[in-house]
């Protein structure tokens, strides 16, 4: 691990949603592709927040509470501002984020001025099986 980057390591691509789609879609989109997390873009293609399972599930306990659930998007849930790593970070530093923050993914992203282009997500998924040796 010591001296590898996030880039060898990291899952390429992202599946992505914008910030005025609905918890419907969200919890949709997440079984179809079979992922935990949804990176939240703006109409730009930049990296506003990170939407997770953990999330849709955390709100259906305080749904009786909210009559109006059904209008809530992805906004009102995602976790910001987004914890980003570079491919060029190494993969001892991610894993620290990563147990610091009490976090399971990194969002990979590239900057661009003041952009934030997402590349990939760096989860503890990863490392355990780069660990593995899987």
């Amino acid at each position: 691990m010591s001296g590898q980057t996030v880039g060898a390591w990291m899952h390429r691509g992202v599946i992505s949603c914008g910030p005025d789609t609905s918890l419907e879609e969200v919890a949709r989109t997440m079984d179809s592709k079979d992922v935990s997390a949804l990176v939240v873009v703006n109409e730009a293609g930049d990296v506003v927040g990170v939407i997770s399972r953990t999330d849709l599930v955390n709100t259906r306990f305080v749904e009786p509470y909210m009559k109006h659930w059904r209008g809530m998007t992805a906004e009102h849930l995602m976790s910001r501002p987004v914890i980003s790593v570079s491919p060029e970070t190494l993969v001892t530093e991610a894993a620290n984020i990563l147990r610091e923050k009490q976090i399971h993914r990194l969002v990979v992203v590239e900057k661009e001025g003041q952009r934030l282009r997402p590349l990939g997500i760096l989860s503890v998924t990863d490392l355990a099986k780069n660990i593995d040796g899987r």
